[in-house]
């Protein structure tokens, strides 16, 4: 049985190798981030929010509380502290037939953790 993308998420985050993303995203992929209102659309867009993820929210402390996976569709919820903030957040993500991810949305609480990972992601994202 070959992994899900989910799984292959996963193993990027841990390995910290955000050059895998270019063959795990679809083109037209839609990134939802928890701190910007609107839905941030294509390939090169949603590599450079989940890079920058890659480095805000791995730490030691980094855990997967639980996976649900369906046909073309998967949950993750995971845990992590950033600056002595607890995170906990989900990534929600769905693939096409190739394997591909077409959407990726992320969840965080609680409110405190919000402020840490908009500011984290900033300072991450800034040109």
């Amino acid at each position: 049985m070959t992994d899900n993308p989910l799984d292959i998420w996963h193993r990027i985050v841990i390995e910290q190798d955000p050059a895998r993303l270019d063959s795990l995203l679809s083109d037209d992929v839609v990134f939802h981030s928890p701190i910007v209102h609107t839905p941030q659309r294509g390939k090169a867009v949603t590599t450079r929010y989940l890079t920058a993820a890659l480095r805000v929210f791995f730490s030691p402390s980094f855990r997967v509380v639980r996976k649900l996976v369906g046909a073309t569709d998967a949950m993750m919820e995971f845990e992590t502290e950033v600056d002595g903030v607890t995170i906990d957040a989900i990534d929600i993500v769905q693939w096409n037939a190739s394997g591909r991810i077409v959407d990726f949305k992320v969840m965080v609480r609680p409110l405190k953790a919000i402020g840490v990972v908009q500011q984290k992601m900033t300072e991450r994202l800034q040109p």
